[in-house]
């Protein structure tokens, strides 16, 4: 029998492990899905709002063991409470947004003819969750593919195990059925199975793009549509008229916080050539007053990486772009917690360049490279210059000149004046090798069912 384990970063210790459904089980599990979906999709849309909306305080009843359960998982500081602002926010939006967005389309309503589009649920939508934010990046889907009357089959990274039982414990408790909230433990060629054997009508993946690339290849010729999150190697850019201590702020936060382990973490930074050596100064300072050491102390502000091989991918970044020349500002005598695996002392990089991978592979943790340019045309160019586009930032008090830079930048959001932030009135999508399809706002609903047009001609 095949065990998914979680080795928790704070000791190495195994913190939780799960039997693994072999394929005949999952098909089960599926096939249960797909029966109650129907009854599911029937019931008042204003009925499903509720139950959703019941599981989510559910979970905000379940707080602490939340957010130790997260500490031990991977690794996030229980100071910072958990992600119930994000997770909340994003829920009750899509409820508020429910009714409108999936009201049909209506083009004609006459005497002579009846027209419209009507959304349908796509059926049991196969959620696969990332670790770095599970609550977050799994309510993105849960809550508009249920609310929208789609059964939920969910597998939670094995970083996190733990947290999709507790999402489908807290909306079982809350009164959503269980074949319609699976949640469900896998081994990678189990998913690959099903998805080849057309098992689910829509997958949400959020991972990584070699992931993403291994979902595009088990859905090959089934049609089943799919939404990817993938990577991302997200931009700054601070201009001369920057409010540089907000932008310090701001962008470090970024940069560093679940030590750097976020989807639209800032992970390069171009500052404008006026601002450049005040902006590296305060960031240096910034970034100094961490205190790493473990995530179940009230006193620590940076926890462990979730697996001390996501760290040493940082490490190896860090080595190779000293060697071809990069200055690591950050003394490491102020974080001695720095223990050669999980535990990563935060570093800010200078005199990089685009040869060097900390300034074109994802490094997903806190490390971040700044470079200075002269022009809007430099920065741009620099900006672009990537196989992703999640986010970018910029930092301007021109709002014209924001939008008019935005309109150039292959990315999937344009921040001004803020960065790390998911908007759920905004769809959240990217382009190139960060993936496609998009998560909430209107459009998130959109994604999460199919148009089913309707065209009746009145007798007469």
């Amino acid at each position: 029998m095949t065990m998914i384990r979680c080795v928790s970063p704070v000791d190495g210790s195994v913190y939780a492990e799960r039997p693994a459904l072999s394929l005949d089980e999952a098909k089960a599990v599926v096939a249960r899905a797909r029966k109650a979906q129907k009854a599911w999709a029937k019931r008042p849309l204003d009925e499903r709002i509720a139950l959703v909306l019941k599981g989510v305080a559910r979970l905000n009843e379940m707080g602490q063991e939340v957010v130790t359960e997260l500490a031990w998982q991977m690794g996030r500081p229980i100071k910072y409470g958990g992600e119930f602002k994000g997770f909340n926010e994003r829920s009750n939006y899509m409820a508020s947004i429910a009714n409108e967005a999936l009201a049909p389309l209506v083009i004609e309503d006459s005497a002579a003819f009846k027209r419209f589009i009507a959304r349908e649920p796509h059926g049991v939508v196969f959620v696969i969750a990332p670790w770095n934010y599970p609550y977050m990046t799994a309510i993105n889907s849960v809550a508009p593919a249920l609310i929208a009357g789609n059964a939920i089959v969910l597998k939670h990274a094995s970083q996190t195990l733990l947290t999709g039982e507790r999402l489908a414990r807290a909306f079982h408790e809350a009164g959503v059925p269980e074949e319609v909230f699976a949640n469900v433990f896998l081994d990678h060629e189990t998913s690959s199975r099903l998805i080849a054997a057309k098992q689910f009508d829509f997958i949400n993946f959020t991972g990584s793009v070699a992931g993403g690339q291994a979902i595009e290849r088990a859905a090959a010729g089934t049609f089943t549509g799919i939404g990817l999150e993938l990577g991302g190697k997200d931009p700054g850019y601070v201009m001369e008229d920057a409010d540089l201590d907000k932008a310090v702020d701001t962008l470090m936060d970024g940069a560093t916080f679940n030590s750097g382990q976020c989807c639209c973490g800032i992970e390069r930074i171009y500052v404008h050539e006026s601002l450049y050596n005040a902006f590296v100064e305060k960031s240096v300072a910034w970034v100094s007053n961490y205190r790493l050491g473990n995530p179940l102390d009230p006193e620590t502000s940076l926890g462990p990486m979730a697996h001390k091989r996501f760290a040493q991918v940082v490490r190896e970044q860090i080595t190779e772009a000293t060697a071809k020349g990069a200055r690591a500002l950050v003394d490491p005598k102020l974080f001695p917690q720095d223990d050669g695996g999980a535990y990563l002392a935060p570093q800010i990089l200078v005199d990089v360049d685009h040869s060097m991978t900390i300034m074109r592979e994802e490094t997903f943790g806190p490390a971040v490279g700044i470079m200075k340019v002269r022009d809007d045309a430099q920065a741009l160019a620099l900006m672009n210059d990537s196989k992703y586009g999640l986010t970018v930032s910029l930092w301007t008090g021109d709002a014209e000149r924001a939008a008019r830079l935005g309109a150039e930048l292959e990315t999937g959001t344009v921040f001004m004046n803020r960065a790390d932030y998911l908007d759920p009135a905004l769809c959240w999508t990217g382009v190139k090798e960060t993936g496609r399809g998009g998560s909430l706002s209107v459009i998130g609903f959109h994604n999460l069912t199919r148009p089913k047009s309707y065209h009746l001609k009145r007798a007469g």
